[in-house]
């Protein structure tokens, strides 16, 4: 009677690790984090330092993980992300922006300065391997700028979790 007793308590121990280990792959599985958020009208720069550009018109922020007070995205969990960023700006100025993870440039774009080309449009895009709390932001470089406008753009979404 013992040892049905032991085996007993051995498979319900063996069934409640089952059900935790279920649970963590369900609520993987709803991890949604997807964002998409705008630059305002207007000029951006040029500023006499690199400065983090800030896209303060949130269209999509599923996970909430895109803060459009500083314009950074914070990863909420590990995992595979893609980014994407697009510029518009005037030739008058040159305009150059970084693709930055935690303080490591990632991708650019940029184009020069110019009298005659009276508009640029610019962007790049990357995958990163993120970990919980890594940081992914815009950085408008020193006496560069762009222009606020649906054409300057900031998305990106977790692939997978890892």
């Amino acid at each position: 009677m013992d040892a049905f007793k032991e085996y007993l308590e051995a498979m319900a121990a063996q069934l409640k690790d089952s059900q935790i280990q279920i649970e963590e792959l369900k609520r993987k599985e709803r991890t949604m984090v997807a964002f998409t958020a705008v630059a305002d009208g207007g000029a951006h720069g040029p500023f006499n330092m690199d400065t983090t550009l800030v896209y303060n018109e949130v269209i999509t922020n599923i996970g909430d993980a895109y803060n459009s007070c500083s314009g950074i995205f914070s990863a909420p969990v590990a995992g595979l992300y893609y980014f994407t960023f697009f510029y518009h700006a005037g030739g008058e100025h040159p305009s150059k922006l970084f693709l930055m993870k935690n303080c490591k440039t990632i991708v650019m774009t940029h184009d020069h300065k110019s009298s005659y080309d009276t508009a640029d449009n610019g962007g790049n895009a990357a995958f990163l391997q993120l970990k919980e709390g890594d940081q992914v932001f815009v950085r408008l470089v020193a006496n560069t700028h762009v222009w606020g406008s649906c054409h300057t753009n900031f998305s990106g979404f977790l692939v997978r979790q890892m």
